[in-house]
């Protein structure tokens, strides 16, 4: 079983940044894709991005790319969303999740594992 805990959410201006961490216990993420998903108010969960834990191989959504970037610390088993030029619109839950790496990496019915999701809120 894994256990996945984010963090590093708040409240921040347009323009600024934040970094979200995304931490793993119960088993290392070996063979796995790290993805990050969000859910805007009342809006569908919808793919950001992804890292593929065995090559560092990452995609992202069109809408943020350029402006966030996924990295991974192996010695903390943590991966990070790194999120600059936050807009408005990038308000939502963020959530990072847990797969085999076999899949695509984008969308979450891929994913076994979820975090319980943290709040990013950019104000205008």
């Amino acid at each position: 079983q894994v256990q996945l805990v984010e963090s590093g959410g708040g409240l921040v201006q347009a323009g600024g940044s934040l970094r979200l961490s995304c931490t793993a216990s119960g088993r290392t993420f070996s063979a796995s894709n790290i993805g990050w998903f969000r859910q805007p108010p009342g809006k569908e969960r919808e793919f950001v991005g992804f890292i593929r834990w065995s090559d560092y191989r990452t995609r992202y959504a069109d809408s943020v790319k350029g402006r966030f970037t996924i990295s991974r610390d192996n010695a903390k088993n943590t991966v990070y969303l790194q999120m600059t030029s936050l807009k408005p619109e990038d308000t939502a839950g963020y959530y990072c999740a847990a797969g085999p790496d076999y899949g695509s990496g984008y969308v979450p019915h891929e994913y076994n594992y979820w975090g319980q999701g943290t709040q990013v809120t950019v104000s205008s």
